[in-house]
């Protein structure tokens, strides 16, 4: 047995405590006691700053992890998916050593599962054995194209059968966002998985998603008449996007709606409405270098308990650190609490992707351990003056 203590221990079960000791077991990491007390317990190693548990990255594009630094910053959504789409054509042994990269990196930063998007079957392998619980959302796309559904489908039904749930891993059919997913092909992500599942979708990511379900203009149009793709038949809602995921999609998934960055108090009232283990995943450094922009996270305060946090994929961020995307919300949202931001990054996303034993510090769990190196005074401390990260267990 390890004892270890820190000058404030974040168990998210209660309050933090300034004066307790954790004992946990090396050999499997499961947590054997929580005493509020040091008084008669000995052979205690002290750590200077915060004990939180293991981060949930609760949205990451493992398989584009070759692409990192390819793709400039400050292009916009729209220039930004042409280039994804445009530069999966690397050599494969390329794109393997990059995601063995990846998984270890985020190992490193102490992340213990991932919510982690594939389109293809190029991270199934690294998976299988990562030390990492990995709950792999199968995306899918059509475009709108209802008549491309079937054959979408079965097409994802192979990368969908080559990934492992080995380890603890899981796995769905996900849509990939509300202007790439018709009627039909919601059908089968409905269908196809079982209530209580996760499923993921990109969410309200820019305005012009807004404008093309709203009455069919904006940036879109372009979008799709560059890749061939007719939209004569579509007919906007007047209304956002995300009414259009809530029309089509089963609420009887926990569903992670991803980015957020035009979504509003109204839309997230709605989306609440409509399911109460709604969660919305924010990924601030992937919105900062692909939009410079953020969430406007007031108006997610009615739900903070249902708030998560996500790195997206090294093609649009600079690493892969749960600690590093804490940082920057507090950096740019200083009014949020840095409980909360904590939550955000470990229960919150524990309990969207179903890990149960994850995400509290309390008997019995297996959270992983991480401390966060900081300044501590009694019971207050600043994310944004933290110097580092480190992985206990």
């Amino acid at each position: 047995m390890r004892k270890i203590s820190a000058d404030l221990i974040i168990t998210n079960t209660g309050r933090p405590l300034q004066k307790a000791v954790l004992i946990f077991d090396e050999t499997t990491g499961s947590i054997v006691e929580i005493l509020d007390n040091k008084h008669g317990v000995g052979d205690i190693q002290h750590y200077r700053g915060v004990l939180i548990p293991g981060y949930i990255n609760a949205h990451c594009h493992l398989e584009l992890s070759h692409l990192k630094g390819v793709i400039p910053t400050g292009t916009g959504l729209i220039p930004f998916i042409k280039g994804v789409v445009s530069l999966r054509d690397f050599p494969q042994e390329e794109i393997d050593d990059k995601i063995v990269q990846a998984d270890r990196e985020m190992y490193e930063n102490g992340i213990v599962a991932v919510g982690d998007i594939s389109n293809k079957s190029d991270t199934a392998s690294v998976k299988s054995i990562s030390k990492m619980h990995y709950y792999t959302f199968v995306e899918m796309f059509d475009f709108l194209q209802d008549n491309n559904a079937e054959q979408t489908f079965a097409q994802y039904s192979k990368v969908f059968a080559s990934q492992s749930q080995h380890n603890n891993n899981k796995k769905s059919y996900v849509p990939h966002a509300p202007y790439s997913v018709s009627p039909s092909l919601f059908k089968y992500v409905n269908e196809m998985n079982q209530s209580g599942d996760s499923v993921s979708i990109h969410n309200q990511e820019l305005e012009a998603e807004n404008q093309f379900f709203k009455n069919k203009t904006g940036d879109f149009l372009e979008f799709f008449d560059s890749f061939g793709i007719p939209v004569q038949n579509f007919k906007p809602i007047n209304g956002h996007s995300i009414q259009y995921t809530l029309h089509h999609l089963n609420p009887s998934f926990k569903t992670l709606m991803v980015h957020n960055t035009r979504t509003t108090k109204a839309d997230v009232k709605l989306a609440r409405a409509w399911n109460n283990e709604t969660y919305w995943v924010t990924c601030p450094n992937a919105n900062l270098y692909i939009e410079n922009a953020l969430p406007k996270y007031k108006n997610f305060e009615d739900c903070y308990d249902y708030v998560c946090i996500g790195t997206d994929s090294l093609s649009s961020n600079w690493g892969l650190s749960i600690f590093e995307e804490m940082k920057t919300i507090k950096k740019y949202q200083s009014h949020l609490d840095d409980l909360d931001i904590i939550k955000w990054g470990t229960i919150n996303g524990a309990r969207a992707l179903g890990y149960e034993h994850l995400g509290a510090l309390k008997k019995g769990n297996t959270p992983g351990i991480n401390l966060i190196d900081v300044d501590v005074n009694q019971d207050k401390f600043d994310l944004t003056q933290a110097r580092r990260t480190i992985k206990i267990v």
